[in-house]
């Protein structure tokens, strides 16, 4: 049976959510850019990176396994490359910091590639792209993430959900913007399924003898999209954010819930490239709109309304959301509304969020 939904709007949910990861001790700025990038994961019905992670950050931030003074460092390796120190700061601000030397680059050089190195979970990708292209820049974003995913073949959780996300500017009000994990769902998904109280599709994980679950509570490994291809995928995502940088790997990444006291030396990798280094800017962008109205036009296949392009369902979902309101799970509005920092809920769990035994 599906938990009640509460139906707030953008502000008093940025609200809320800033209140309470500054309660649990995150600094104000740093704490209203992580409330922000919720709320636009939420707006884009991207439930499983909104509303349903802020317990975890509190009491991530409150047991000391976030910092919340980071003495963050950009050291520039090249004239189009760097890497960001980030101190184990919280992701969203980390990240978004490591973006903006890497849109400078990109405008100055035509191109950059920009690593954050040893962040928290830094939340949705399309954020970061989304902000890319709103400078005129092609973007790609990969992150690595600690293993839940079964490699093609095996039983056992080797590479995380490690999500790849791509953006590029056009001359409509909203850029392309595509952001997916190398899981045929990344693992917020089956969190957001578990808050509501509802079951998932058998296609998406197995339970702890390798079969196929649509019950969230006994996931014990997730799937790869398309079997051997996302597979690859995974792996080059985390050759990507994580051995080029010189972090740890695969089943080495260290774990989102285990020690909540200590850092997760997490990587992330940015490539922007500036497409008036490669043709004229103007063009490109109205190339991009006419691909857009083409796809449009394509006739739909039967059960179909119409051919979206990728991602165009999000931004459908976000024009939505600011009219009628961001659904939230009951459990977790109340959550946000009482006093509590958090319920001691995450700390010393496996990768899925369940106690140890």
């Amino acid at each position: 049976m599906s938990e009640e939904l509460v139906y707030l709007n953008k502000e008093e949910l940025q609200s809320l959510m800033q209140t309470k990861l500054e309660k649990a001790g995150l600094k104000e700025s740093h704490a209203k850019e992580v409330a922000n990038h919720l709320t636009y994961a939420d707006l884009r019905g991207v439930h499983s990176h909104g509303t349903v992670r802020v317990e975890y950050y509190a009491e991530r931030i409150a047991k000391g396994g976030t910092t919340i003074d980071p003495a963050f460092r950009f050291e520039k390796t090249g004239p189009s490359t760097g890497v960001f120190h980030a101190d184990n700061a919280i992701g969203h601000v980390a990240a978004k910091e490591a973006l903006g030397y890497g849109i400078e680059m990109a405008k100055e050089t035509g191109v950059a590639i920009v690593g954050v190195s040893k962040m928290g979970h830094s939340g949705m990708l399309s954020y970061y792209v989304d902000l890319a292209a709103q400078n005129d820049l092609v973007a790609l974003a990969v992150c690595q993430s600690d293993p839940m995913a079964v490699p093609f073949g095996g039983t056992k959780p080797y590479f995380g959900t490690n999500p790849i996300a791509f953006s590029a500017p056009t001359n409509d009000a909203r850029p392309i913007i595509f952001d997916m994990a190398t899981t045929v769902q990344a693992w917020g998904k089956i969190l957001d399924a578990r808050s509501k109280n509802m079951p998932i599709p058998n296609t998406w994980a197995v339970d702890e003898n390798g079969e196929a679950t649509t019950d969230a509570n006994k996931v014990n490994g997730l799937l790869p999209i398309s079997g051997p291809k996302g597979y690859g995928l995974m792996m080059m995502v985390d050759i990507l954010s994580g051995s080029l940088l010189g972090l740890p790997f695969g089943q080495h990444v260290s774990s989102m819930y285990s020690d909540l006291s200590k850092g997760r030396d997490l990587g992330q990798l940015f490539i922007l490239i500036n497409p008036s280094y490669f043709t004229e800017l103007d063009q490109f962008k109205q190339n991009l709109s006419q691909m857009i109205q083409e796809l449009h036009d394509n006739k739909a296949a039967p059960g179909f309304d119409q051919v979206y392009y990728p991602g165009e369902l999000s931004e459908i979902r976000q024009q939505e959301h600011e009219t009628s309101g961001v659904p939230v799970a009951k459990s977790i509005y109340d959550y946000l509304v009482s006093d509590a920092v958090h319920f001691d809920r995450y700390d010393h769990s496996d990768a899925f969020a369940e106690t140890e035994k």
